[in-house]
């Protein structure tokens, strides 16, 4: 499958993208190389592999050697530093130039031509 410079404009009109024509020509030539990438990736045998979410299930020595507790710098708990109150709504909206009494009211700041 092929991407067309109109494949391209199309999508940049989806983003809201004004390219020029040599940027047009750049990334419809970007995205035909990775298209061409992802077809040879799909040649490979992958018959014998075994499918895995987590190279640490699999892999669960550290690259930083012994008495490391493997990988887990990448399997952390999420812990929020410094975890303190928010300001409550009913006070935050106070200090808005306008709301509808639950959310800041904001004027739209992307207009399409």
């Amino acid at each position: 499958m092929k991407v067309t410079e109109q494949d391209v404009a199309y999508v940049a009109d989806l983003a809201n993208l004004q390219l020029t024509g040599n940027e047009r020509v750049r990334l419809q030539r970007e995205l035909n190389s990775i298209l061409e990438y992802i077809d040879r990736l799909n040649e490979v045998d992958t018959a014998n592999v075994q499918p895995m979410a987590q190279v640490e299930a699999a892999y669960g020595e550290s690259p930083h050697g012994a008495g490391v507790e493997p990988f887990a710098y990448a399997s952390r708990d999420d812990v929020v530093e410094g975890l303190r109150k928010s300001l409550p709504r009913e006070i935050a909206l106070t200090n808005a130039p306008e709301t509808d009494g639950a959310f800041f009211r904001v004027p739209k700041v992307i207009e399409r031509e």
